[in-house]
């Protein structure tokens, strides 16, 4: 019979022990995280750009699509030093299952690699090298969606229980963080006062949802305070809070009037904000797979 700890509601483990065993992933995998759903943003606005026909968008559209395929490229990399070898990412790619997210996601990075590809170095110069890159970019605009979301629904169908625990709202976190990520990186950029407007635009959405979304997941935590822990202490509490307070620092700053430093300023804010976000959430599955309290809770509360 499992004891019941008296200071909380969860139910204790024999000796205290962990049931889960705790992640293997390294820091690439975290890093990932960013440089995937950065790029997934990129290409959604560059194929909204793209749509809109307008000539004077042309030099967004290619920016954003250059972006994309190198995220593409520097997030393979990434992956593939995570799982050792890069046959191991091949072999992922031997099936396809609807049911598995990480089966799911290698294809959509193989598939918005190859599609970004086409769409950043194809000639424009050509009536057929047009055409194939805005195909490419169309294509990669739409798996630019699930590349800049589906890591969080990986995470939430684990067995750590912060992660499991935050399935309604960790994936749309991680797809408005996104949409940050892509526009703080353009607001260190030099663009046209045009495509300053638009990027400016996009990070304003992105930075509130990122806000609202990350609110969300506190208070869909905040009954269970075991299993929320690891966003309140520790480094991972460290980094979820730091975060927030830079993504209200960003965007506080980059709707103040002026431009130029101002928004760089406000892009190198947003950057750590998003790169802390993702490092917060890894590091807290690992502090949250290793209290038995958390994974016990769980169970204890299926079962009653």
């Amino acid at each position: 019979m499992i004891p019941v700890d008296p200071d909380t509601t969860a139910l204790a483990t024999y000796y205290d022990r962990p049931i889960l065993k705790q992640p293997v992933w390294i820091w690439s995998v975290p890093a990932y995280f960013y440089v995937g759903g950065l790029a997934g943003a990129a290409l959604v606005l560059g194929a909204v750009a793209q749509l809109t026909g307008d000539p004077e968008l042309r030099p967004l559209v290619r920016t954003c699509r250059s972006i994309g395929a190198a995220g593409h490229v520097i997030g393979s990399a990434l992956l593939i030093h995570d799982l050792g070898r890069p046959s191991r990412f091949f072999h992922m790619l031997r099936v396809f299952n609807v049911k598995s997210p990480l089966s799911i996601g290698s294809w959509i990075l193989a598939a918005g690699g190859i599609a970004s590809g086409l769409a950043a170095t194809a000639p424009e110069r050509k009536r057929i090298g047009r055409m194939i890159g805005n195909i490419g970019g169309l294509a990669a605009g739409t798996l630019g969606i699930p590349l800049a979301g589906y890591t969080g629904v990986l995470l939430s169908t684990t067995a750590v229980p912060v992660w499991y625990k935050s399935q309604r709202y960790l994936p749309v976190l991680f797809v408005s963080s996104a949409v940050a990520s892509c526009a703080s990186l353009f607001e260190m950029l030099e663009l046209s006062p045009r495509e300053t407007r638009i990027a400016h635009r996009f990070g304003a959405i992105g930075k509130a949802a990122e806000l609202v979304f990350m609110t969300a997941v506190e208070s869909d935590l905040s009954g269970d305070s075991v299993t929320a822990q690891p966003l309140r202490s520790g480094i991972s509490g460290a980094l979820w809070t730091a975060s927030k307070v830079l993504t209200v620092a960003s965007l506080a700053v980059s709707l103040m009037p002026g431009q130029s430093r101002r928004t760089r300023v406000a892009g190198v804010l947003g950057t750590m904000a998003g790169i802390g976000l993702r490092f917060a959430v890894f590091y807290a599955g690992f502090s949250s797979a290793r209290d038995p309290r958390a994974a016990s809770g769980g169970i204890g509360n299926e079962n009653t």
